[in-house]
């Protein structure tokens, strides 16, 4: 396999899908989190169970969903159950492996904003979708994957606004504001992987995508970026992921 033959939004999701270990319970968003969850279940994670918000459990859609009221995930879940009931009774009390989320804004301390790019809120730049679950994923589930392209606008030193708490300003913030899961533990990019510092809960790049130079992602981060002393190579996609992932795109169009 040679970095030719896929692309660095295939290396990102497959990269994410490997992240899923099989009988987890995923909370999964649309977009690059709900193709990477989708795909861990035809690959290493058929156990894997994926809870949509619109209350839809144990999903199995044959495609891609379109949204969270997509009738593909009703009609291949476990179990449909009210929207409470899926925050309240499984998302709240921890019951939830791992929250997989996107962003518009990430700062170095995993806090996600997808409400508003510029200063004042009442009067921004760019005024973004929201919220939705994402503040009660980040604050709950047992952990936070976190996946989105990797670049300046995206990777600030600070979020103009916090939709979803990460790790604050730093190591044990999630504590004192008692929130119950371990917050924001991986961040996939198309450019490599970053985990937060034992210490200091900054993110710090843990492991480079094929083909890609170091110096890259420095300057697609919008602060001095940690880089672990023992820095590694994400292994290449497989032949079975691409093709895999291919067919799960293909069945969407």
């Amino acid at each position: 396999m040679t970095i030719a033959d896929y692309t660095a939004d295939e290396m990102m999701s497959i990269a994410a899908s490997r992240a899923l270990g099989d009988g987890m319970s995923c909370f999964v968003g649309i977009g690059l989190p709900s193709t990477a969850a989708n795909l861990a279940r035809r690959t290493h994670a058929p156990n894997l169970t994926l809870v949509y918000e619109s209350g839809c459990l144990g999903a199995k859609p044959s495609r891609l969903p379109l949204s969270i009221g997509d009738g593909e995930l009703a009609d291949t879940a476990d179990a449909v159950v009210s929207v409470p009931e899926v925050f309240n009774y499984w998302l709240q009390p921890g019951r939830i492996d791992v929250g997989f989320l996107s962003a518009a804004q990430l700062d170095k301390f995993g806090n996600i904003n997808t409400t508003v790019i510029g200063a004042d809120y009442h009067d921004p730049k760019v005024r973004l979708p929201g919220a939705g679950g994402a503040p009660e994923i980040a604050a709950s589930c047992r952990e936070v994957f976190v996946v989105l392209r990797q670049s300046v606008r995206a990777f600030v030193e600070k979020v103009d606004f916090v939709t979803s708490f990460g790790h604050g300003s730093g190591k044990g913030d999630r504590e004192r504001l008692g929130l119950p899961g371990a917050g924001p533990t991986l961040v996939v990019t198309d450019l490599g992987l970053l985990r937060p510092d034992p210490e200091t809960s900054e993110l710090t790049l843990t492991e480079l995508h094929p083909g890609i130079e170091l110096d890259q992602v420095v300057a697609a981060t919008g602060w001095k970026l940690k880089v672990a002393p023992d820095l590694e190579s994400t292994p290449e996609p497989t032949a079975e992921e691409l093709r895999l992932l291919r067919e799960l795109k293909k069945a969407s169009e």
